[in-house]
């Protein structure tokens, strides 16, 4: 398990998918790293991803809309969420991705506003 909290944070990534055999296991985190891990005082060299990993995950379809998605994180308190194309993961949203993508989309809107209210086309 150590080697793969060495990894997510060389690729500075807050959590990752589980996958077996192509299926869906369960999300590993740096929550999960903390409190299942350093907390306990487990060994984090001889510790199984399995064994502290989040195993009940919230996922939301690949049709699902950016503002579902955003409140199936904040009713299950959960930062991360596997986007799902019947059993196969497809994709994987952090809160930060929603994040931007909204505050990209309110730029764009605050600068049509901008633009209406001083007459540019």
């Amino acid at each position: 398990m150590a080697a793969v909290a060495k990894r997510m944070a060389s690729l500075q990534i807050g959590a990752l998918v589980v996958l077996g055999n192509g299926r869906l296991l369960g999300v590993f985190s740096e929550r999960d790293l903390m409190l299942r891990v350093v907390i306990t005082g487990l060994d984090a060299e001889n510790t199984a991803v399995e064994l502290v990993m989040t195993k009940f995950v919230v996922t939301v379809d690949d049709d699902a809309s950016l503002e579902y998605a955003m409140e199936t994180m904040k009713l299950n308190q959960c930062r991360h969420l596997p986007v799902m194309s019947g059993d196969e993961v497809i994709g994987f949203l952090s809160m930060r991705d929603l994040m931007i993508f909204e505050l990209a989309r309110k730029t764009e809107e605050l600068n049509r506003m901008r633009a209406y209210i001083h007459g540019v086309a």
